[in-house]
């Protein structure tokens, strides 16, 4: 694709690194194929070329953003699965990003948008604010369906009962069992140790069972995805800056072998931070350094090899390809391998390539087209009729279990199930 940006323009990084994604592009259009927005609008402005279109005229002649634009690049679930189709590799994430960032500088949101989008930045992030929001809203749930938009949407990916906070979630080193063989960084995330602490309580049996020391970090936190995504660039480096800085030290001190991610949204935020903090000195390079050695949970049982399972099942599993797992860091044959190799039945879904419609915010900030492509999901899903659901994301496990009658466990618990770990309460009545 043909670019007339300045060379005042290209003086600018952000300009220069998205002038040569443009570049990349030859508008073949085989993007829109797969991309889920597309898929059910039929709208080209609604595809990866169109918003590409949108992006380019916009950075190019150095405008505020418009609300055509800002309806579009908003509709953009961020599942990269343009990515993957792809024969150009354009490197759409970036580009999006971008995008987003100048809108968020360019574009004055009407009033109550802008407090949702704050209110949001501002509580999921943070365990204890998230933890007091849903307890305060629990006893509103049963009135989602009476509210309009994305306040019952909201309301309705409140979950019926909150779990207690999980002490495996402190700062703390747990050794392994027997003999260490690998000592790595558990990032414990934001939300999900409030929706579903078993998950982490989960990974970290699974990692000392198979002789790793797993250390919590002091000073780590949110990964920084949340806002980045919303364009709010400064809060993202803050908050990624401080996970540089906790995990920094573990690896200048006792050492680490990987940083291990078991919601691989934030798994491919955290792999891109040596890009996300590129333009600071006293960051990049470590930043880079730790993004290299980040590995999703399944990646790394992967590498060091899963134990025999204890006990046989004969469950069949639907598995579940979180996006931003199979398209944002091209993980997709681990986990069924893994699950296999635990004893499961494994069933590929239809249309495995596009979103659930959870995508980080998403489904709050855009309830009516993540509702359809949830239904669609689950649609797929109960065709193959299996026994449960196994996804690698909470965003996705929250999404689909809100339209389906099926148990839904993160891969990783099913995983320390069948190597010894107790059984995951979603799967009591099987």
């Amino acid at each position: 694709m043909q670019t007339h940006f300045s060379d005042t323009q290209l003086a600018d990084p952000d300009i220069a690194e998205s002038a040569q994604i443009l570049r990349s592009c030859v508008h073949c259009g085989f993007c829109t194929t797969t991309c889920p927005t597309y898929t059910l609008l039929g709208n080209e402005l609604d595809s990866p070329r169109g918003r590409i279109y949108l992006i380019k005229d916009m950075l190019e002649n150095d405008r505020a953003a418009t609300p055509e634009v800002v309806k579009h690049v908003d509709r953009c679930l961020s599942c990269l699965s343009c990515m993957t189709t792809c024969p150009s590799g354009v490197n759409y994430m970036h580009l999006v990003d971008h995008a987003r960032s100048h809108i968020e500088k360019t574009y004055k949101r009407p009033l109550a948008e802008r407090a949702l989008r704050e209110l949001l930045a501002l509580v999921l992030p943070s365990p204890r604010l998230f933890r007091l929001a849903l307890r305060l809203g629990g006893p509103f749930r049963g009135l989602a369906g009476l509210l309009p938009g994305r306040l019952g949407g909201m309301m309705r990916m409140a979950p019926a009962n909150l779990p207690a906070p999980s002490p495996w979630d402190r700062p703390q080193v747990i050794p392994a069992e027997g003999t260490r063989r690998k000592r790595v960084v558990l990032m414990n995330g934001c939300a999900q140790q409030v929706l579903d602490p078993a998950i982490n309580e989960a990974t970290i049996r699974l990692l000392t069972r198979h002789g790793v020391e797993v250390v919590i970090a002091a000073g780590a936190g949110c990964c920084g995805a949340l806002v980045h995504h919303m364009g709010q660039e400064e809060r993202a480096h803050v908050k990624a800056r401080a996970n540089v800085d906790a995990w920094s030290r573990e690896l200048e001190g006792a050492g680490l072998d990987a940083i291990i991610i078991n919601t691989s949204g934030c798994g491919t935020t955290v792999k891109d931070y040596g890009f996300l903090l590129r333009q600071e000195p006293a960051y990049a390079a470590r930043a880079a350094t730790l993004g290299a050695m980040t590995r999703d949970i399944t990646e790394f049982m992967s590498e060091i090899g899963l134990q025999a399972p204890v006990r046989a099942s004969n469950l069949t599993v639907a598995y579940h390809a979180a996006c931003s797992l199979q398209h944002g860091q091209r993980v997709r044959e681990a986990p069924k391998a893994l699950l296999r190799a635990a004893g499961f039945a494994v069933k590929e879904i239809a249309e495995s390539h596009l979103c659930c419609g959870s995508a980080g915010t998403y489904n709050l900030m855009q309830p009516e087209i993540a509702t359809r492509l949830r239904d669609r999901k689950i649609g797929h899903i109960e065709a193959t009729t299996p026994d449960l659901v196994a996804a690698g994301n909470i965003g996705c496990i929250t999404q689909i279990a809100s339209g389906t009658a099926l148990p839904i466990v993160h891969t990783v618990m099913l995983l320390d199930w069948a190597t010894g770990g107790p059984k995951p309460a979603a799967l009591s009545g099987l």
